[in-house]
């Protein structure tokens, strides 16, 4: 109820009369998530299909794999998967590029098989949990308020196809709930245990303390991030009317004498959106900090190196932004 309840306050999250593909682990997430939209499938007219991405991180992956899909084959549900080689998924952040391209492929491909239920979202079990995780992950890193504001309800993977986390309103507790209420199998990654994961650590050593403290940390954290996107959104929104208004004489410039014109805080924001608008994705607020106090006024040129092989230079006149890869 409280899920369909979500999906009528926000009908543009996961459209009627469509496919939806669902990113299913074997977790207790994905399986919560696998049982609850399939029992709305009639009332939405869905189409539901399944697919399990396998990193090879640990030797049960396999027997995971083939477990899961006799499933939901039996389940009468249609199972899709892949199985990542050593260097797609040597890390973290490999594993989830690797996981987010195999995911569009696969959508693109059910759309073109059937026209008359296009795939258009593609699901995951990200809950309220995660969202908390990733707010304290983020925090630890030093990020702006963009990255406190992460893990969005949906955003846009390509077109026509969005990525839903219809999940958020649930923590990691109540997902457990229902896997054990309607007797759902769950199979547990090795890997969720190892530490040396950094979310696995804020999973295991931290969020517990705080949960013991305080009793739902996770989802009021969770909540905050709600409430931070919001705010994001408008701060974004003004950021780019300044960006198009402090325009440098070059491609990815600025006018360093218009930025200095505004408040500090200000030009912090400006200078944040405009380095992920062109594409820096790792970037922290003390760098923020440091190229704003160095364009100041009367501050001699520099430069700086940022994540990607990006780089940052000014003179008098501009702020300039190159990739040693372009």
């Amino acid at each position: 109820m409280r899920l369909h309840k979500r999906l009528k306050q926000n009908k543009s999250l996961l459209p009627s009369n469509s496919t939806l593909l669902l990113a299913v682990s074997g977790g207790q997430d994905s399986m919560a998530l696998l049982k609850l939209i399939t029992d709305l499938k009639k009332l939405y007219n869905w189409q539901i299909e399944i697919w399990h991405g396998d990193h090879q991180w640990h030797r049960k992956s396999e027997k995971i794999e083939n477990e899961l899909k006799l499933w939901c084959l039996n389940k009468q549900i249609s199972f899709h998967s892949n199985q990542a080689n050593k260097e797609e998924a040597s890390n973290e952040e490999k594993a989830r590029n690797w996981r987010y391209q195999n995911l569009i492929m696969k959508a693109k491909l059910l759309s073109s098989e059937n026209i008359n239920f296009p795939c258009q979202r593609i699901l995951t079990g990200h809950t309220a949990t995660d969202r908390a995780e990733t707010i304290i992950m983020n925090l630890a890193r030093g990020s702006d308020l963009i990255g406190l504001s992460t893990l969005k309800e949906q955003r846009v993977l390509d077109k026509n196809l969005n990525l839903a986390r219809p999940f958020l309103i649930f923590n990691r507790r109540e997902t457990l709930e229902i896997c054990k209420e309607f007797n759902l199998p769950i199979w547990i990654d090795p890997s969720n245990t190892n530490i040396n994961l950094t979310r696995n650590r804020i999973r295991n050593e931290i969020l517990p303390i705080l949960n013991s403290i305080y009793k739902g940390a996770d989802s009021r954290i969770a909540y905050v991030a709600n409430r931070l996107e919001s705010y994001s959104e408008d701060q974004q929104s003004f950021a780019k009317i300044a960006i198009e208004f402090c325009k440098g004489e070059h491609i990815n410039s600025l006018s360093r004498k218009k930025l200095i014109d505004f408040t500090n805080s200000i030009r912090k924001i400006i200078l944040s959106n405009w380095l992920k608008m062109l594409g820096v994705k790792r970037i922290t607020a003390l760098q923020i900090e440091e190229i704003n106090n160095k364009i100041s006024r009367n501050k001699p040129p520099g430069t700086i190196h940022l994540h990607g092989d990006f780089l940052v230079s000014w003179d008098k006149e501009n702020i300039n932004v190159s990739n040693k890869t372009n």
